[in-house]
């Protein structure tokens, strides 16, 4: 189902396809979690289950590992037409680097048939080499989107790698989550440090479709507003999003600027303790 709305929300990380990784586990988990997106105003999801780079170099393995993501989606994507039919529903996957050299070839790994691709490292360690593995995607025309790079043991507080991916053609996707301390006060720091260097191009909810689990995105909006940031809330979770959907590289998102007033930080500092 395509979706016009210049205003619905995007969300581009999630595992909602039920039985294939980590996420959901049932059908019911999968419509209960879109349900749950259309309520927090989400109208526009691509849904990345998890696959390994390694298997584009063992073709027997790959091709049994994407039969079953196939036959999943296929029965899952049917429902979610049916049941939020203003809901525009696309598959991508979260492409683990665990090899450098993956091949990319099937548009299957790609995001809702775009040339855009979400990749993350393996156990959230920063393997050497990651900017020439990113500059070699650019070259062969394919779009890395990094996953939560703020999730990373040992990202430099400095954000020089960052500003290397960014440098060879990489755009940045942040979870809502780590802006509310949802994975820790490390994350939580990186996240906004690259938000007030103008550095994310994204915000999405990396849900995983449990009922127990929080989307954070209402959360993280709210927390974004009182620092100022309504431009940079409209071009990372509605502008940039649809704009992956129909190809196009993000619009440049403004830095944010940091907490200027007193009571801005007390709330800061009151919500953290609540968190």
């Amino acid at each position: 189902m395509r979706n016009d709305d210049p205003l619905a929300i995007g969300d581009l990380h999630s595992h909602m396809v039920p039985g294939v990784d980590d996420g959901a586990r049932t059908m019911e988990e999968t419509l209960e979690g879109v349900e749950r997106m259309v309520q927090a105003g989400i109208r526009k999801i691509i849904t990345t289950p998890h696959i390994d780079a390694s298997l584009t170099r063992d073709p027997p393995a790959y091709e049994q590992r994407m039969d079953q993501l196939d036959r999943a989606w296929s029965e899952v994507s049917r429902e979610v037409d049916r049941r939020f039919p203003d809901v525009e529903f696309r598959r991508g996957h979260e492409v683990m680097l665990d090899i450098p050299d993956a091949d990319f070839s099937d548009a299957r790994l790609h995001m809702g048939g775009t040339s855009f691709v979400l990749l993350e490292w393996p156990r959230l360690q920063l393997p050497p080499g990651t900017v020439e593995v990113v500059s070699r995607m650019r070259f062969a025309g394919i779009k890395p989107i990094i996953a939560h790079p703020e999730r990373y043991v040992g990202f430099d507080r400095e954000l020089d790698l960052a500003g290397e991916w960014r440098r060879v053609g990489a755009f940045l996707q942040v979870n809502y989550g780590s802006l509310l301390n949802r994975y820790g006060p490390e994350a939580r720091t990186l996240a906004f440090r690259l938000l007030r260097r103008g550095w994310v191009d994204y915000l999405s909810s990396d849900f995983h479709c449990r009922s127990h689990l929080k989307l954070f995105h209402r959360e993280a909006v709210e927390r974004l507003a009182e620092l100022g940031g309504d431009e940079q809330i409209s071009l990372l979770t509605v502008t940039n999003p649809q704009r992956v959907f129909r190809d196009e590289d993000p619009v440049p998102v403004p830095p944010l600027a940091g907490e200027r007033t007193l009571w801005a930080r007390l709330r800061r500092i009151f919500k953290m303790e609540e968190d």
